[in-house]
């Protein structure tokens, strides 16, 4: 079994096909709105104001939840999840979108309850019926101070935290697509497993300079390739942890043998004479 690995996936184009962010400004018809602003604020800061703007024009949560249901997703993706889960790996999600929209899908696609933490940016709905998005790390009181990430998240701080988290020897794999996956693929160990998507951002700054990755490297394109190489991972870790267990077995097995020869071997003690 799998007990010790640690799976974090990475949401948009990676779990689901699209980023969800732009899925939801494009269906519902605010396109035009959303690039004119781009330029004027933070992206998180943006799409708070969407949402605002979706609520003014009539646009309700359910609206939006049925347009985060039909968000592209591979088929392989979902029995992925099942298996890994199954194997008996923790998975976790860390995600520049928001929690609103990644627990609507989540549920939707009956994944909430195999993911045990969900790090992302704060997205909930509030009492006059809106969608409120919120950063994860609050820049506008101070910077959490790395300069490869967004300023509302650096997803390396992330996975350090994680990592300090587990107790004894754990792999993690780590799965992503953009350009702030490569931060967290930087603070992975030798022990840890990096699932870069092929020709994406992360893709590209690995290959500028691969040897800055200590975890090993193992790409994907599809979901139907996530599927196969992150079990095959698995199952990888899996026959060397029993290939461990078994050696240690031998070797406890050698010195018991061992111990019991020495006691054959040893003559009978002399009666002390009186």
């Amino acid at each position: 079994m799998a007990a010790r690995i640690v799976v974090v996936f990475d949401f948009d184009k990676t779990i689901i096909d699209c980023d969800s962010d732009n899925w939801v400004v494009d269906d519902l018809g605010f396109t035009d709105l959303f690039n004119q602003l781009l330029p004027t604020m933070p992206w998180n800061s943006l799409m708070d104001r969407m949402m605002k703007e979706l609520h003014a024009q009539g646009k309700t949560i359910d609206d939006i939840a049925e347009v985060l249901k039909r968000a592209p997703i591979h088929p392989r993706i979902v029995p992925a999840i099942k298996s890994a889960h199954s194997l008996g790996c923790e998975l976790r999600i860390v995600s520049d979108a928001n929690m609103f929209f990644i627990e609507t899908i989540l549920d939707h696609l009956g994944l909430r309850e195999y993911f045990s933490e969900i790090n992302t940016n704060p997205g909930f709905v509030v009492e006059e019926g809106r969608v409120r998005i919120i950063p994860y790390h609050d820049f506008t009181k101070s910077s959490h101070g790395c300069n490869l990430c967004p300023p509302n998240m650096c997803k390396g701080m992330i996975i350090e935290r994680i990592q300090a988290s587990l107790e004894g020897k754990k792999n993690i794999i780590y799965l992503g697509d953009g350009a702030g996956d490569y931060c967290p693929s930087l603070r992975l160990g030798e022990a840890d497993y990096m699932m870069p998507r092929k020709n994406f951002p992360v893709w590209d700054l690995i290959c500028r300079n691969p040897l800055l990755i200590k975890a090993e490297i193992h790409e994907w394109s599809d979901g139907e390739e996530l599927e196969r190489v992150l079990l095959q991972i698995i199952n990888m870790i899996s026959v060397e942890e029993n290939n461990d267990k078994s050696a240690q077995l031998i070797s406890v097995d050698c010195k018991l043998q061992t111990i019991s020869a020495s006691n054959q071997a040893l003559p009978q003690a002399l009666p002390v004479p009186q």
